[in-house]
């Protein structure tokens, strides 16, 4: 099982972030954030599911990765200019611990330990998705099976 975002931070580090947070829920069907939009919180969603997007630009790539349990939602808040990278909509109801982004920045200013776990965590994220989407990417470039040539002989 993935170490989510919260069971990888120290314990009284976890406690101090979570003093930061608030339970929200998400009906299916609602935006959640989009493409630019200021990322000024994250959540990790406890139920349901989340659709993360690319649109815009007069384009709809889809839906690039589904998110659920324990997953982390949103890192752009992390990173300057704390602007959303993607869009996402919930999939199924959600219900999520919803974080205040500038207050745990400040956190974890505060608090290297913890700033450095936290930090960590959300790179692995990070890396863990861009595989997955470099994985599904490679997928679509494949030859269906109709489409393959037959080998040389």
């Amino acid at each position: 099982m993935a170490m989510t975002l919260l069971n990888a931070l120290p314990h009284q580090g976890r406690e101090r972030l979570m003093e930061f947070s608030r339970p929200v829920s998400f009906p299916a069907g609602t935006r959640i954030f989009e493409d630019q939009g200021l990322a000024d919180r994250f959540w990790v969603i406890r139920t349901g599911a989340v659709n993360l997007d690319l649109r815009g630009h007069g384009r709809d790539v889809g839906t690039l990765d589904m998110l659920g349990h324990g997953d982390l939602l949103g890192w752009s808040w992390l990173v300057p200019p704390y602007t959303w990278h993607l869009g996402a909509e919930a999939f199924s109801l959600v219900r999520a611990d919803e974080f205040d982004a500038r207050a745990a920045r400040a956190l974890c200013n505060e608090d290297p330990v913890l700033g450095l776990a936290l930090t960590r965590r959300v790179l692995e994220v990070v890396a863990d998705r861009l595989q997955a989407t470099r994985v599904r990417l490679l997928g679509m470039d494949a030859p269906q099976e109709s489409e393959r040539t037959p080998p040389r002989r």
